[in-house]
């Protein structure tokens, strides 16, 4: 590089030390370094106090500052010459020997430069730059630049210079140096331009920051010593940008947050005065703003040591205030905040808790799921850090509409389960905090959704009994969590090992149909059993054709079915189970694919019908640990279980076991456990052992004589004198395990049909069950010697008698405990009868005819079959309940169906409205069970449209539920097997119809076939079924109920086809039906090809002369049934309880205005909106004027306030023919209704002790105007539900 020439000095004006001759341009680089180096080491050895020296050297000082050596291009002499000024300016400090401004400058700028030398340690010269550095911090002679118009360039060269070279060879000394030089310039200025900040904050950015860990370092030092001094500059510049929006101000500008976090994190004094400001960004209108913001200020409240929280509120306060803010990525950002702040800030839970609540429910699926991570990781780390509010949003998650979601929420506390409950790592009270998670994970196998299912199932598995674990271990795990689990979870477990098991058998099927030579019906059963395999594996389509493909793989590979064969066989290990899995995947992963849907499907499949957790090995872990138990050795009190319930529970397990591994019991070793239990005092241990033999027991007789000598005379004296259920488990097991059941069961029938006693009822009940499933397991053996007894003993000698006078306390319903022996014989006997003709099939002997005919009577006389008035009526409660469901029974069997009478068949339905509320609850629930399964006669289905009645919603939404699930399993089958198409008339759910309109029309409380409310019951039962009929409209299904309808107008009555009376409401609730399905469906005027079928047991078909084209309805009623009544409606109140009226049961009700909003699934009209308007408008409530009284939680009314009604005669048990007319139990005619009583909460649970529930709604007297303060109450109500809503609404403020 080329210099000016420099102007020679005038050597006489120039004194060097001594031995340094005159340094020129003369002379060699080399020499002038030598030279250079003498005169550094005269300057260093002097000091201020060198006054001689000092002028002496002066002339030196001005020469060393020329032009010649701040150009110099060797780096050598400029190193020295750097050096040499440094030292001068320490020698005549504080007044330096250059005076021109322009001079200074250049000096400064020239030692700048030099300073870059510290960047190389390894450099032969490092000492003198090191030298140079101390020299000038020491003296702080850049504080000279102050006088310098032009300073800020000096300054902003220095600290450039200085940031650029600093390294991670620098020792301790050199980055003090730095920053007492730096520092220095900073406190004693008069401020820090903008310029020089960049100079220090450029280094904070992220970017930078990663490049140079040692400025980064250097800068936040700087900052740190400089605080009180820079802070002002901080803020001054935050300002500008953040607030007046200069972003020229700065390069930096874009990198304001960064920079605050930063800054923050060096020393929150730094940042004092620009919090404040960020407030005011926090209210952008700009929603990426705001979102900025909020990452900023959730880095700088989440951070470990933050205290930001406590110390500015109102910042706090207004951050919280974003977690509702519209913009959906800035409520995403405060949700993951929340998850460090809950780990590093416990105490700041609280706040967030409200926040996270609102979140919970948030309609962006990704912030629900965020809310869910949020607090697991918090609880992962300490479930401390959690509340029970915020797990209880986890919990509520689980139930999310979305699947991600939920399988966030399940997985997160299947995490905390394991973690706390099965590895204990935080103690006993951490683990009792979330012992509800085990129930809550199992609860969800009840959801309908496969993937859901497959989840749980996956969870047991691997956090709350690991398969990984060793069999004694795993068992353990499972003996005691079983016996924790509540009701619910129990029966999730067991149905869902209930599922597996029932797969594994459709898998063998499969494999079994293999094996049979190719045709065509093999084919279409094969079909069939994949699609049913298809069904219990998530995306039924897309599993439907992988199931094609592996059943495709499954006729090519042999060695496949092998595998899978012993995947399911009985005897597979879990050890086993694990290799075939590991084996058939591996199989099945070639061609190698980054993801393969076919290979995670059949994983799905080998997952649910692998063994993993039960074998023989884990079976004899089981029964060792009962025995424990047993022995009062094990470590049931430290599992939180008493021994009782580890016996029960532990025995109740092997029982659900002994259903689906029935193989893995087979030793001596478990049986000789399970006679130990026999001989136990506690009824239900012994109970489940009989059980557990009874399913297990097979090879006893033939392979374990010992245990079959010990286990017979036990099961001979448990069905004599056991308990009823030992009994029947007893008699069950003789029959399933025994060669020569015929002479053991003789054993047996003998003695007891000997000693049959009625005077002793208390020893009646185990030999009447034992009797009884004696004669159903072996009809040919004991049916003809069953007669006799049942004649002479059971309906003479026990059912026609009343022995013992009942309690007379009023009540409707009794605990199990408090029900006469008399009455538990006859209910006994009843089932009895039941299954004496169940066992013979057939009615040749005409005793099914006498039976129905019994138990018809015992309906008709309301449970007292002699009318002696001396059975209580809870006891009567009992024996309705008894013949309703004995009837439902034999109706099951078709060659009783057949005869069963429509009569008998009323009766029976009739039960559904009994007054008793448990009446109709157990047997709703019975006659759901028998249709569920397909065993009952479609026509039972219908008996749900009078469940319209109940006062109770509860009730009305089973009922509905049971509806669903009933019709959608019909639709089902109908779709799966071919060969149902056939069997359409008894499978096709709308030719419920018929049957239904049937039963309607011979409702007792159908007396006055005009009337409105009447026939706005009638429309509210048909309305209730056709709603659920009616939901979609397949195969033109509307029309073809209107077109049965029709049909069923052109016919008679069978029951009675010459009844005028009968035949006209028959066909008033046929137009009621064809009114109902008109105001719902437009598409039920097309055209229908199919010609339904009538059941010619119910309806007479007629000649085609006859024509029945008469509207049966009035123009008035069809708008009265519309839209009510012209005048509004009393105010509805709650559930009335029932009057008891000799000879009738009082069963009213009428739609409230909360059944009509709340419950519109339920009992919604299909009429038009304005039904909803009035009923909306009109409620009633209790009339204030009732005088009925209660007493023992039931109402008695006094005899001078309500006239007796005379018994109407009864049915014989023995009569030919029905009795005629048939009293109606459960709800007379509305014109008998007594007086309205107080009435309980409508919905409540039925008390044990009597029917609180039972008995219709009724209004208050028409007459009398609702109060102001029930309409005022009314509208509070509602007023506060809007008010709850709002607050669930997202706030839209910005």
């Amino acid at each position: 590089m080329e210099f000016p020439q420099q102007q020679k000095p005038a050597g006489e004006g120039i004194i060097y030390p001594p031995g340094v001759k005159e340094i020129t341009d003369k002379i060699s680089n080399d020499e002038m370094v030598k030279r250079l180096k003498m005169v550094v080491k005269t300057y260093m050895d002097m000091d201020q106090d060198s006054e001689e020296e000092k002028q002496q050297y002066l002339g030196l000082a001005l020469h060393l500052a020329s032009e010649f050596f701040l150009r110099n291009p060797n780096k050598d002499v400029r190193l020295l010459v750097a050096c040499c000024l440094a030292d001068i300016f320490r020698i005549y400090a504080p007044e330096a020997p250059y005076t021109s401004h322009d001079k200074l400058k250049d000096i400064f700028l020239f030692i700048t430069r030099q300073l870059k030398g510290l960047e190389d340690t390894k450099s032969p010269q490092f000492n003198r730059y090191f030298y140079l550095l101390e020299n000038l911090a020491w003296v702080k002679s850049y504080n000279i630049c102050f006088e310098l118009e032009d300073c800020n360039e000096i300054f902003i060269q220095l600290f450039k210079t200085l940031f650029s070279v600093i390294n991670n060879s620098h020792n301790h000394k050199v980055q003090m140096h730095m920053l007492d030089l730096m520092s220095s310039i900073i406190m004693e200025g008069d401020g820090v331009t903008q310029e020089l900040l960049d100079t220090i904050l450029i280094n904070l950015i992220p970017a930078h920051k990663n490049l140079n860990k040692q400025a980064y370092d250097l800068a936040k030092t700087l900052l740190k010593r400089t605080v009180q001094t820079i802070e002002t500059c901080i803020a001054n510049f935050f300002n500008q940008v953040l607030v007046m929006g200069k972003s020229s101000v700065s390069d930096l500008s874009e990198h304001v947050f960064d920079l605050i976090q930063e800054l923050f994190a060096i020393d929150p004094m730094l940042l004092t005065s620009v919090m404040p400001q960020l407030e005011f960004k926090l209210k952008s209108n700009d929603g990426e703003e705001r979102l900025a913001v909020v990452r900023l200020l959730a880095k700088l409240f989440g951070a470990k040591d933050s205290e930001l929280a406590s110390q500015n509120r109102p910042l706090w306060q207004c951050f919280l205030g974003r977690f509702n803010d519209i913009h959906v990525p800035v409520r995403l950002e405060c949700v993951k905040f929340a998850s460090h702040c809950l780990m590093n800030h416990p105490d700041l839970a609280k706040d967030l808790t409200e926040y996270l609540k609102v979140r919970s429910h948030d309609p962006e699926e990704a912030i629900r799921h965020d809310v869910i991570v949020t607090i697991i990781n918090a609880g992962k780390k300490d479930l401390n850090l959690v509340n029970d509010q915020l797990l209880g949003f986890v919990r509520e998650r689980t139930l999310d509409k979305r699947w991600r979601v939920r399988k966030e929420a399940m997985m997160g506390l299947a995490q905390l389960y394991k973690k706390y409950c099965l590895h204990h790592e935080a103690g006993k009270e951490s683990a009792q905090k979330i012992s509800w998670i085990k129930d809550k994970l199992l609860h969800i196998y009840y959801q309908n959704s496969i993937d859901d299912k497959l989840l749980v199932e996956k969870i047991f598995a691997q956090y709350m009994v690991p398969h990984n674990l060793d069999t004694e271990e795993k068992m353990k795990c499972l003996y005691y969590l079983y016996a924790c689990l509540d009701t619910n979870a129990v029966k999730a477990l067991n149905e869902m090992w209930k599922c597996q098991n029932m797969l594994r058998g459709l898998v063998k099927e499969l494999l079994d149909l293999h094996k049979l030579p190719v045709s065509e019906a093999n084919n279409t059963a094969m079909f069939g059993k994949l699609m049913s395999i298809a069904k219990n594996l998530p995306d039924a389509g897309k599993a439907q054709d992988f199931m094609k493909k592996f059943n495709q793989v499954l006729g090519e590979d042999e060695k496949l079915r092998v595998q899978l064969e012993m995947l399911i066989s009985p005897t597979c290990s879990c050890k086993q189970a694990e290799i075939c899995v590991r084996e058939i995947t591996r199989k099945l992963t070639f061609p190698k694919q980054p993801t393969n849907p076919f290979l995670e499907m059949v994983k799905f499949l080998l997952e649910r019908i692998a063994p993993v957790h039960i074998d023989s090995e884990a079976i004899s872990a089981l029964v060792k640990l009962l025995n424990k138990s047993i022995e009062g050795t094990a470590d049931d009190d430290e599992e939180g279980v008493t021994p009782d319930t580890a016996i029960r529970s532990g025995l109740e397990l092997l029982k659900v076991l002994s259903f689906t591994h029935p193989t893995a019991f087979h030793s001596a070793e478990t049986y000789e456990s399970l006679l130990q239990c026999l001989k136990m005092e506690d009824d239900k241990v012994a109970e489940a052992a009989i059980q557990i033999f009874r399913n297990t027991g097979q090879k006893i007789e033939t392979e374990l004589q010992q245990i079959r000598s010990t286990l017979i005379p036990i099961l001979h004296q448990k069905a004599k004198r056991g308990t009823p259920h030992q009994a029947k488990q007893a008699v069950h097991c003789i029959h399933a395990i025994f060669n020569n059941k015929e002479v053991q069961l003789a054993q047996i029938f003998e003695p007891l049909s000997r000693s049959l006693n009625a005077d002793v009822p208390e020893q009646l009940i185990t030999p009447l069950v034992s009797l009884g499933h004696i004669s159903m397991l072996a009809p040919d053996q004991f049916a003809s010697p069953m007669k006799s007894i049942v004649a002479n003993f059971i309906v003479k000698d026990l059912l026609m008698n009343d022995r013992s006078v009942g309690n007379k306390n009023g009540k409707l319903w009794t605990t199990d405990e408090e029900v006469s022996p008399e009455v538990l014989a006859k209910v006994q006997a009843i089932k009895l009868l039941v299954r004496w003709l169940l066992g013979m099939k057939n009615n040749q002997s005409k005793s099914a005819n006498s039976t129905l005919r019994l138990l018809s009577a015992m309906l008709v006389s309301e449970g007292d079959l002699t009318e002696q008035k001396k059975i209580s009526k809870s006891d009567m409660s009992r024996l309705r309940l008894a013949a309703g469901g004995a009837i439902m029974k034999l109706a099951q069997e078709p060659c009783y169906h057949e005869i069963i009478t429509p009569e008998q068949f009323q009766l029976c339905g009739l039960v559904i409205n009994d007054e008793c509320y448990q009446v109709r609850q157990i047997f709703a629930q019975k006659l759901h069970l028998a249709l569920v399964k397909l065993l009952l006669p479609l026509e039972y289905l219908a008996v749900f449209a009078l469940c319209a009645k109940d006062p109770v919603k509860e009730r009305r939404a089973h009922a509905r539920q049971c509806l669903l699930k009933n019709i959608s399993v019909r639709r089902e089958y109908i779709k799966q097997n071919p060969l149902a198409q056939e069997k359409l008339v008894s499978l096709l759910p709308e030719y419920v119809v018929p049957y239904m309109i049937h039963l309607l029309a011979h409702d007792p409380d159908f007396t006055k076939p005009h009337e409105y409310e009447q026939l706005k019951d009638i429309k509210e039962c048909l309305w209730f079924m056709l709603e659920v009929l009616m939901t979609k409209n397949e195969n033109n299904s509307h029309a073809f109920l209107r077109k049965m309808v029709e049909n069923i107008k052109q016919t008679k009555d069978a029951q009675c086809p010459d009844d005028a009376k009968a035949n006209e409401k028959l066909y008033i609730v046929c137009d009621v039906a064809l009114f109902v399905i008109a105001n719902k469906s437009t598409a039920c005027h097309l055209d229908c090809p199919k010609e339904p079928v009538l059941p010619s047991k119910f309806f007479l078909i007629q000649d085609k002369d006859f024509k029945n084209d008469k509207e049966y309805l009035t123009a008035e009623m069809r708008q009265m049934l519309l839209t009510g009544k012209p005048k509004p409606a009393p105010v509805l109140g709650a559930v009335n309880k029932p009057l008891t009226v000799p000879g009738r049961r009082i069963f009213t009700k009428t739609t409230t205005a909360s059944d009509t909003t709340s419950n519109t699934s339920t009992n919604s009209s299909p009429l038009s909106s304005t039904i909803n308007k009035n009923s909306n408008s009109s409620s009633t409530i209790e009339s204030s004027e009732s005088r009925a009284q209660e007493n023992n939680e039931n109402p008695v009314i006094k005899a001078e306030e309500v006239k007796k009604v005379e018994p109407s005669q009864k049915a014989a048990p023995d009569a030919g023919t029905e009795a005629s007319p048939v009293k109606r139990r459960g709800r007379p005619p509305k014109s008998a209704a007594a007086a309205p009583v107080a009435a309980d909460k409508e919905g409540g649970a039925a008390p044990v002790g009597g029917g609180t529930s039972r008995g219709r709604k009724r209004a208050a007297d028409p007459n009398s105007n609702p109060s102001a303060e029930s309409i005022n109450i009314k509208m509070s109500k509602q007023q506060q539900q809007n008010d709850e809503g709002t607050k669930r609404q997202i706030d839209l403020q910005r």
